[in-house]
């Protein structure tokens, strides 16, 4: 019979320390801190400060970009608004499209019709292909390949 090896701790216990050895670091050495706050950071960071001609020139161009809208632009905007609106009847129209259902185009030509034969004109009809509507699953393919 074989003897069951032992595993010998002594290597797993070096590895271990190694890699908990490897993870630590000196928070100061990572992110050093200086005098500055972190409001004096903020400003420092826009460009040129916050009292500098750039940053008024940014002020200026979104006071211009923030203006109102006139009477037109509104109307325009609410019609767009109502297409888009969410509703019963757009939620199943975009779900659930309608298959093509073909017209026919059949002539029908002069005949007699009745119990007295009375003579009917020749016209021409349209009706659908299919007797009922049918409609696609979602996400089916309605389109032709």
């Amino acid at each position: 019979m074989s003897q069951p090896r032992s595993i010998n701790a002594l290597p797993l216990a070096v590895m271990a320390i190694a890699l908990l050895a490897g993870c630590t670091t000196n928070k100061d050495k990572l992110l050093p801190h200086g005098e500055e706050t972190m409001m004096d950071v903020w400003q420092q960071g826009a460009p040129g400060g916050a009292s500098s001609s750039s940053s008024r020139q940014v002020l200026d161009a979104r006071l211009q970009l923030r203006r109102p809208l006139d009477e037109q632009q509104m109307t325009n905007q609410r019609a767009t608004a109502d297409d888009f609106a969410r509703t019963a009847q757009n939620e199943i129209y975009s779900q659930f499209k309608r298959l093509p259902n073909p017209d026919l185009v059949m002539y029908v030509f002069p005949h007699l019709a009745g119990s007295d034969p009375v003579p009917v004109p020749g016209y021409t009809t349209v009706f659908p292909l299919y007797q009922r509507v049918q409609y696609a699953m979602p996400g089916e393919r309605t389109e032709d390949y």
